[in-house]
């Protein structure tokens, strides 16, 4: 079986290296010709991941005809501000039903799509699912137990998806709402990068758990205004993506809260993390999404404040704490 990996980054490497490991004919492709070679010769992502060496079942490739031709499975792995592009540069290639997954998290900013609306508006005949949950790459690629979560409309395509990916490491479970699966994968993220922030101003675990509780109260409110499952933010795509990306330091929206904590700008903060912080960019779309639905969520807009109008960090913690009284 061929199975193509787009997106040549830490979480795209890993799922190669799975795959790889299972027995499969893998293809990952990279956006820049340079890093296609670099791959080549090093038989290994030493920028994203370091140590951990290609089977030799993975091809890697610039040519994205090439890569998507003949596969069973095409999973994308591409950060959601490259996702549409992505979506195009794979338009012309794709055959009528083939299966396509997801596995990357965000929304799109503008549109407020979420990243699997935008491949089915750009390739709109493929058979497209999602996956989500909590899940570094960093432990993937090493083997670690990890469980996730695919969601498709179609029965059939989330059990034969579910097969492809599960060994004795990765468990896969299924999911019909995938709407709530793609919300709770890219909102924890804003709520990853507030946890952060609450770490690098020196707060404690309080502190933590309660940002990380009622922030699963924001997302699940937004969630099912916007018609997704209550019951999917609790499970493994809401609030055990929520757990692990609050509290490691794999998490680079974690990370990156951290340093905005300690008083670097957000400027200074991308160029260190050195890799796409994806509660950025949903910050803004999440807001937006907030406004559009009617639906109040003040530790969102507490981190757009911070993020993009230089609010001190402190103050918006203060703001939070002193607003009006209410029940829970």
């Amino acid at each position: 079986m061929k199975v193509s990996v787009i997106g040549s980054g830490s979480w795209g490497t890993s799922i190669a290296v799975l795959l790889a490991k299972k027995g499969y004919d893998v293809w990952l492709w990279s956006w820049i010709e340079e890093e296609t070679q670099r791959l080549k010769r090093d038989r290994e992502n030493k920028e994203f991941l370091p140590g951990i060496k290609f089977p030799d079942n993975i091809t890697c490739s610039h040519d994205a005809k090439l890569c998507v031709e003949g596969a069973q499975l095409v999973v994308t792995a591409a950060p959601s501000p490259a996702t549409r592009t992505t979506a195009k540069t794979l338009a012309p290639y794709i055959k009528d039903g083939q299966k396509m997954i997801n596995i990357s998290k965000g929304l799109e900013e503008g549109s407020l799509k979420t990243l699997s609306q935008v491949y089915k508006e750009e390739i709109p005949q493929a058979d497209i699912s999602v996956m989500s949950g909590p899940s570094h790459a960093e432990e993937v690629s090493r083997s670690l137990p990890t469980t996730n979560v695919v969601a498709s409309e179609n029965d059939e395509t989330a059990a034969f998806i579910q097969d492809i990916f599960m060994n004795d490491y990765f468990r896969v479970y299924t999911s019909k709402d995938t709407l709530g699966v793609e919300l709770g994968g890219a909102l924890k993220n804003v709520i990853a990068l507030c946890a952060g922030i609450s770490d690098g101003l020196g707060y404690g675990d309080n502190t933590k758990a309660a940002l990380m509780t009622r922030g699963m109260a924001e997302i699940v409110r937004l969630g099912t205004q916007m018609g997704a499952k209550a019951e999917t933010f609790y499970g493994l795509s809401g609030i055990g993506d929520l757990i692990v990306t609050c509290t490691s330091m794999h998490s680079r929206n974690r990370r990156a809260g951290i340093m905005l904590g300690e008083g670097k700008n957000l400027k200074e903060t991308l160029e260190a993390v050195h890799m796409v912080v994806e509660g950025v960019n949903t910050a803004k779309a999440a807001y937006a999404l907030a406004k559009k639905y009617n639906v109040s969520m003040p530790i969102v807009e507490e981190a757009n404040a911070i993020l993009f109008n230089n609010k001190n960090a402190k103050e918006a913690v203060i703001s939070l704490m002193n607003r009006d009284r209410k029940a829970e």
